[in-house]
């Protein structure tokens, strides 16, 4: 069983995001597709916002994605996106992620994340700027290790 957050204050990584009201559905509450954008948000301020992250010529790609539902989010307001590396391999890193409403978590979400060579089209291992500036963004709690993927 997934441990549901309970405040974003653990994530080293928290923005807000404006909820649109194109992002609502019939019932009035924003639409499940939608989540999805916001935890995009929230990976890129992870990877794209971070000054020599990436090494030349290469990109992070999403290699998996989950997310749980554990409430509505709701129109008008903010989402809080909340996020951090648990884990960081060879050429990936895990991110953890949570969105919260009101200091109350609607949503929490897994993903793996690689870097790849955007010439070669293969995955290339994290420079050692790379692992730095992502222990710095670690979950607490969580370790980095060196793996396989």
């Amino acid at each position: 069983m997934i441990e549901i957050p309970t405040s974003a204050d653990v994530f080293p990584v928290v923005f807000d995001e404006k909820i649109r009201f194109s992002d609502t559905d019939r019932q009035g509450h924003v639409n499940n597709v939608c989540f999805s954008f916001f935890y995009e948000a929230g990976r890129a301020a992870v990877v794209l916002d971070q000054e020599g992250l990436l090494d030349p010529d290469c990109f992070f790609v999403i290699v998996s994605t989950t997310i749980n539902f554990v409430g509505e989010l709701h129109y008008p307001g903010t989402v809080a996106v909340a996020g951090g590396i648990e884990r960081v391999g060879r050429s990936s890193i895990s991110v953890r992620q949570a969105l919260f409403q009101d200091g109350r978590c609607v949503s929490h979400s897994f993903s793996t994340m690689a870097q790849v060579n955007m010439l070669t089209r293969k995955s290339q291992t994290l420079s050692e700027s790379a692992r730095k500036i992502f222990t710095g963004l670690t979950l607490s709690g969580t370790e980095t290790h060196q793996s396989r993927s």
